[in-house]
């Protein structure tokens, strides 16, 4: 989070004791945002409330359950499920928004500072809930009006007549768009300035929460009715672009409160150009200006807001996170970085490998490359620089093996759910392509780490420093809960039923640990679920505004036919202009809106030069995961950095240099699909040991170390050459990168050439 700070309670390794054995603990607590609020007594429990409320309202809906389905009574105040789709959505954001602005204030909070406790600003704030309830009080009289059956129908639906002139159209505007536009942008703007303690809720947040609770009133009461056709034309309801205003400003503004400026500018670049694409050349230009009405009536759809972004997060996101916060409960974030560092301690760098495996294994469970590592980081990165890694070396290496959790199996972090919505591509055979891919960078970074700790001559951790590796065999039930999502789906289960079944394991197996889980405990996990959602549902939401530009423009698709034009001249040009638009794109942006924007921008051109969709796809996500260890803005080197106290920019550069083969790695499968898992089980097992080979030496090439020993310029130059050859995957080119590693070979062996004329490469040692 760009400009946020990030309190952790793990802030270095945790001994035993006896002072002698190094155990992760804390590893599974959220760290604290500096903007967010920390409540007690009764705040506190009206935010656990909510959270508790909001993140079980999606474990029912998702799986089909009501009250109404237990008692055979119907409720009218309750939902019933499945809950139409456009409905579910618009309460999924709504809670989000009402959540986030209670959470997380719109500045930070500084620790040696007194907040006045009841500044002239609140007292202000709190006149902008007049308007919002005059607007809240218009919008339950239109949905009093729709479920009357007064309206006329049409095609079986409601209508709804807004249009100029109409006594519907007036009041749309005076008691509901003006209200809720002057409370929702007058609560932004007195947010900035408002100064609560961090125990206090501030009364422009309570504003905020309820106008996004407005938004989301009016527009499940409009989009059933017959209104909902008109979206995307110039006749959409002037009531629906009120509220996709107000809901798109909340939206932004909460994202630059959870997810820093990044995304904020980028969405705010593109509205801009919404509205002077006409006024621009080339291939920017549309034919005729948009209006506002028609833009944020487009918007607020399943074009945009509620497209394929927010489908994912109302779905397998959330449950994905729901199933995080039960495997948090029991501790399993902890088992895993201690069976990481009893499995791989010993090895020389021990800590650096440890690194590498606790990220992997984490990574199934959070996320975002940031997060990761915070939870791993906090750990392995003072031990890095304890056996001898210098502290950016360390950082980079944290932020290298961090990145790569968001492409590991089975969860493989959010982004892999919208590829499965966008692509229609089930999310199985994308868990499956991914694991060849996934290997070779985990792969590429080991041989990376482990030639940098040879040439250090690094030591590994001593027995007794490291848990007890038969220990921690006795419980390796705590990867039941993983065993079973994976079973669930190679058995045919959907992603909602195999989460679901997951989260149950998980509970049921913390009855074998210390940490058993009860009532308390489970309403606990739904409570941190609820909280631990509210970023990556914005970061989708905001992604959502982006994508509903590119749709309404259709820049996207000139964009493709730029491709193309490349193609013509070189298709590998083609490819690398698309992986720079991937990269910038994603450029301090998290992984889920990074590709969500590249998969709009850039995936289409990549299909039309006859790439197979899942490859195209594949392509653009992998680099805009690695957009979070590219410089110069990487957020999880910076992130890193933060921890091990090394220069932000240079980590960035390290991790770069450390994770350089994952670079090739899309380039690797666009050559040769095999890599993922489509062919003949010959020709995929042939393409994984003949990549894995060629990530081998080009790690060799770049560290300047091969079979043992330091190696000259021109035999790290012939390494790299042989590795390119290596991963292109056909015989003949196989062939020559082998006698090319044995010619490399030879010369090392038996001519011995001097080190020490190799070229040098900065930030090598």
């Amino acid at each position: 989070m760009a400009e946020q700070t990030i309190n952790h309670e793990t802030t270095g390794p945790v001994v035993s004791e006896d002072q002698t054995t190094v155990l992760a603990e804390g590893v599974d607590e959220e760290p604290v945002e500096g903007n967010r609020r920390l409540f007690a007594g009764k705040g506190y429990l009206i935010i656990a409330a909510l959270s508790t409320l909001y993140a079980m309202f999606h474990m029912i809906a998702l799986n089909g359950v009501s009250i109404s389905d237990w008692t055979g009574i119907e409720i009218p105040l309750l939902p019933q499920f499945p809950m139409e789709t456009w409905n579910f959505r618009i309460v999924h954001i709504a809670g989000a928004l009402g959540l986030g602005f209670l959470l997380f204030a719109a500045h930070g909070f500084h620790p040696d500072k007194i907040y006045n406790k009841t500044p002239i600003l609140s007292w202000i704030a709190f006149a902008f809930a007049v308007p919002v309830l005059i607007a809240g009080a218009t919008a339950i009289g239109f949905a009093n009006t729709i479920g009357s059956g007064d309206l006329p129908q049409m095609g079986g639906l409601t209508t709804w007549a807004a249009f100029p002139g109409t006594e519907i159209y007036e009041t749309e505007v005076r008691w509901f768009g003006i209200p809720l536009l002057i409370a929702t942008f007058g609560a932004i703007v007195l947010g900035w300035f408002e100064r609560r303690g961090r125990e206090l809720f501030a009364a422009s947040d309570v504003v905020l929460a309820l106008c996004g609770a407005v938004v989301a009133i009016y527009l499940v009461s409009i989009y059933g009715t017959a209104a909902r056709n008109s979206v995307g034309t110039p006749f959409v309801p002037i009531g629906v672009a009120f509220a996709a205003t107000a809901g798109a400003a909340m939206i932004m503004e909460l994202t630059r409160r959870v997810a820093g400026l990044a995304l904020v500018v980028i969405t705010g670049v593109f509205l801009v150009y919404t509205f002077t694409a006409h006024l621009l050349p080339g291939i920017l230009a549309v034919q005729s200006a948009y209006s506002w009405q028609r833009f944020f009536g487009h918007v607020y759809s399943d074009a945009g807001i509620l497209g394929p972004t927010t489908a994912v997060s109302s779905t397998y996101i959330i449950l994905f996170i729901i199933f995080a916060a039960f495997l948090q409960a029991s501790k399993v974030g902890d088992y895993f970085v201690n069976f990481a560092f009893a499995t791989a301690g010993r090895a020389r760098g021990g800590p650096a490998k440890v690194a590498i495996f606790a990220s992997g294994l984490m990574g199934m469970i959070n996320g975002t490359s940031a997060g990761n590592v915070v939870a791993t980081g906090s750990l392995t990165i003072p031990l890095m620089k304890k056996v001898g890694y210098h502290k950016k070396t360390a950082g980079a290496i944290e932020a290298a093996a961090s990145t790569g959790g968001q492409i590991m199996p089975p969860i493989m972090g959010a982004g892999a759910f919208i590829m499965a919505e966008v692509t229609g591509i089930p999310y199985q055979e994308i868990a499956i392509a991914a694991v060849i891919p996934a290997i070779l960078y985990f792969v590429s970074i080991y041989f990376m780490v482990d030639f940098e700790a040879a040439k250090l001559n690094m030591r590994g951790m001593r027995e007794e420093e490291l848990p007890k590796f038969n220990k921690l065999v006795r419980q390796v039930y705590l990867f039941i809960p993983i065993i079973i999502l994976i079973a669930a789906l190679f058995m045919g289960y959907s992603v909602i039923r195999a989460g679901t079944l997951a989260t149950v394991a998980a509970a049921v197996v913390s009855w074998f640990t210390p940490h058993r889980m009860g009532l308390r405990s489970i309403l606990k996990a739904f409570e941190l679920a609820g909280i631990m959602s509210i970023q990556i549902i914005a970061v989708c939401a905001c992604a959502g505004i982006i994508v509903g530009v590119i749709s309404l423009t259709g820049v996207g698709a000139r964009f493709s036919a730029v491709l193309l034009d490349l193609a013509g001249v070189s298709q590998l040009l083609a490819l690398f202009f698309a992986m720079c638009i991937a990269i910038l794109l994603g450029m301090g942006m998290p992984t889920t809106a990074a590709y969500a924007v590249a998969a709009s921008v850039v995936a289409p051109g990549l299909v039309q030069l006859g790439i197979p969709q899942l490859t195209a796809h594949f392509f653009v996500f992998y680099f805009a995961v690695l957009s979070a260890i590219t410089p110069p803005v990487a957020l999880a080197s910076y992130a890193a950095a933060g921890i091990s106290g090394a220069n932000p920019m240079e980590t960035s550069v390290a991790s770069f240099k450390i994770g350089i083969a994952a670079f090739i790695v899309p380039f690797m499968f666009f050559y040769n699909s095999a890599l993922l898992m489509d062919g003949t089980w010959f020709e995929v097992i042939r393409a994984g040991i003949t990549a894995t080979f060629g990530v081998f030496l080009l790690s060799g090439g770049v560290q300047g170390w091969f079979l043992g020993q330091r190696s000259a310029w021109f035999i790290r130059v012939g390494l790299i050459v042989a590795a390119l050859l290596m991963i292109e995957g056909g015989i003949v080119t196989d062939l020559i990168g082998i006698a090319a590693t044995v010619g490399a070979w030879l010369i090392q062996r038996f001519l011995h050439p001097d080190p020490n004329a190799s070229i040098p490469v900065r930030g090598a040692d």
